[in-house]
């Protein structure tokens, strides 16, 4: 995406040491409460189908024995973490990755991993001081494709080091609110991307951040390249929703009641931010109440629903 080039810019770096406590921390030991929603709701670990959780504790049991058998493993630590976090087991897998950076603090996967389970649970400036400290460690290196935890249908990563750390930092400022500092991220994101998958979900992400910003006319030229015969694995909803955007697709029909729960919060949430940019903000504010009664609250589309009702872009 050449006509992108020249948004490449530099972030600044913030230390955890300076935050607040965030509020998951407050929660008791041994309770079945992994976060508290934005909105001051408790919210806990999700449950699974008996098929789909014999394979997650299967997978989490094997991580574990490798761990156990050499915690200072990068690679150990990183799949603990993750399938800990497939589980619904957030806290765990943070103090996972947290104690994997006492060990490599120079260590950006680690950063990135802990960063993204930081947003699960509401605590967007960690996930930020996180993301921000990955892209100080990745500056001049070569990028690398990330395995998938869960393979998608053609077991194709689409996804990179590199990718994943710009998409979450954009989106955490976005979550925050801080729409400049996301637009940067996104166009980090754009820049390192390398398959259609990756660009449409940045490129989603940042026309948001442009439209809710103000930006219209730039929003408008992003969005000109995307089109329906994209090669998409994983990010159809986000390509349908771009196409929303660019009035090549009809709204109702990716928000049914067929859909599973991580995609109807991802179109949920798109679908409602549509309305709002269009001045439809009494409808925008009922389908992300929608949204928030459902049940996949660890979903970026239910996230920023949840900070759309807190006011957070207010």
């Amino acid at each position: 995406m050449k006509f992108l080039a020249f948004f490449i810019s530099c972030f600044l770096v913030t230390s955890c040491q300076d935050l607040p406590e965030p509020s998951f921390k407050a929660i008791p030991e041994n309770s079945p409460v992994e976060a508290i929603s934005l909105l001051g709701d408790s919210l806990r670990a999700p449950t699974f189908s008996d098929s789909i959780r014999a394979v997650f504790v299967q997978n989490l049991v094997e991580s574990g024995e490798d761990y156990k058998a050499d915690s200072t493993n990068i690679d150990n630590i990183i799949w603990y973490g993750r399938r800990l976090a497939y589980l619904g087991e957030y806290q765990k897998a943070i103090e996972v990755f947290s104690k994997g950076i006492e060990l490599h603090k120079n260590e950006p996967r680690l950063y990135r991993h802990r960063g993204h389970r930081y947003i699960t649970l509401r605590a967007f400036d960690y996930a930020i001081a996180d993301f921000e400290k990955a892209g100080e460690l990745i500056t001049g290196k070569e990028d690398i494709v990330e395995p998938d935890g869960l393979p998608n249908a053609r077991n194709m990563p689409r996804s990179s080091l590199h990718t994943n750390i710009w998409y979450h930092l954009g989106l955490s400022y976005y979550l925050t609110g801080d729409l400049e500092s996301a637009a940067k991220a996104y166009q980090k994101c754009i820049m390192a991307s390398t398959n259609d998958d990756m660009l449409v979900a940045a490129v989603y992400w940042y026309y948001m951040t442009l439209k809710r910003n103000g930006q219209d006319e730039l929003a408008g030229k992003i969005i000109e390249p995307i089109h329906a015969d994209m090669d998409i694995i994983e990010n159809d909803s986000y390509l349908k929703l771009l196409l929303v955007f660019k009035a090549e697709f009809d709204p109702e029909l990716i928000l049914n009641e067929n859909s599973d729960a991580l995609s109807n919060a991802t179109t949920g949430y798109g679908i409602g931010n549509w309305h709002y940019i269009n001045s439809r903000k009494e409808r925008a504010s009922e389908i992300w109440s929608q949204v928030y009664k459902g049940n996949s609250w660890a979903s970026f589309g239910y996230i920023a629903s949840e900070a759309e009702l807190a006011g957070k872009h207010e």
